[in-house]
């Protein structure tokens, strides 16, 4: 009874002070042209992850489209059921866990969150169409038994003219996946979310603005998250969920810290050191937070052997020295 006590005791002093669960150390496995090989999986291994978010994809011609088109011939093999289903097996047969995160893709790259219907009609045969897409993935999340199934990415608008469409959906999703759910908010997004209290993850796409230095160096990375973090930290205890960066990550340029979400192919110099900075900001900032639960760095290309380079300043880390930077705190974390 003493021991009891004692330990109540500790508990109630010094909250979650037993070792810390394994974070969700991940890389965002993007959908390739054909199956995936072991060779493609050991580059994931080789860095230390523990986790791979699938990225099924559905695709919208407009903005105001509401006719979602998914799993066609047209599509490369890794966006349709199938590829996504080869992508599971052959990651959860090397002991890495899995979040499946079907995406949406509006013709020309639009952006998701501003989709929005312009009549009632068009809305409901949006939110029939969107269902059925996301039931489909959420059959195989079940059949391959993922950790964790993201219902949505980036569908700001949608969510917010449609709250009451989105909690029946989830409803809907649980009586086919018993496992771990979340949603993918865009970081400017998510402290208006109406259902974080339905899922298991507060799950944010993290391209927060930070600094607008040219090269931000690490500790300028830091002071620019604190305003944020708060601000996250405060919801994840309002909500009793843990957080994940359901997306985080960093193109290898100069002012990379100003409008990390900006994807255009414009001739921004590269920056290699920008990049690695801001990744160890971001890893020496979250993951030693008991409330944070992990994240998955944006892109991982299956080819890692012909994916980034010293020479390349989008997103990926591949083959990069922030590769060795994730390599080293996904390894103790």
């Amino acid at each position: 009874m003493k021991k009891l006590v004692f330990l109540t005791f500790c508990f109630i002093q010094f909250g979650c002070t037993q070792k810390p669960v394994k974070k969700m150390n991940g890389v965002s496995f993007v959908a390739s042209r054909e199956l995936a090989t072991q060779e493609n999986v050991q580059a994931v291994m080789n860095v230390a992850a523990n986790y791979a978010a699938v990225m099924p994809f559905g695709f919208i011609r407009e903005i105001n489209s509401p006719e979602l088109v998914y799993d066609t011939d047209g599509q490369w093999l890794g966006e349709t059921k199938i590829g996504a289903k080869q992508y599971i097996e052959l990651l959860h047969s090397n002991n890495i866990e899995v979040m499946l995160k079907p995406h949406i893709w509006i013709w020309r790259g639009v952006f998701t969150g501003s989709m929005k219907m312009d009549s009632e009609e068009k809305w409901k045969i949006l939110e029939e169409s969107y269902e059925k897409f996301i039931l489909n993935y959420a059959e195989l999340a079940k059949e391959t038994q993922v950790s964790l199934f993201c219902i949505g990415t980036e569908l700001d608008q949608f969510i917010r003219n449609r709250p009451e469409y989105w909690k029946g959906l989830i409803k809907k999703i649980r009586t086919v996946y018993k496992g771990k759910l979340t949603y993918a908010a865009n970081w400017d997004e998510w402290p208006r979310t109406p259902f974080w209290e339905d899922l298991d993850y507060i799950g944010i796409d993290a391209y927060f603005p930070l600094t607008e230095e040219k090269v931000p160096s690490v500790e300028q990375f830091r002071e620019g998250w604190k305003r944020h973090k708060e601000k996250i930290s405060k919801l994840a205890k309002e909500k009793d969920r843990p957080v994940l960066f359901t997306e985080y990550g960093y193109r290898s340029m100069e002012y990379n810290g100003k409008r990390p979400w900006v994807v255009d192919r414009h001739e921004a110099g590269v920056n290699l050191d920008a990049q690695a900075n801001a990744t160890t900001a971001i890893l020496e900032e979250f993951w030693k937070e008991n409330w944070f639960a992990g994240g998955f760095v944006w892109k991982w290309f299956i080819h890692h052997e012909k994916a980034g380079g010293l020479d390349n300043n989008r997103f990926t880390p591949q083959n990069k020295p922030a590769e060795d930077i994730l390599k080293g705190y996904y390894s103790v974390n």
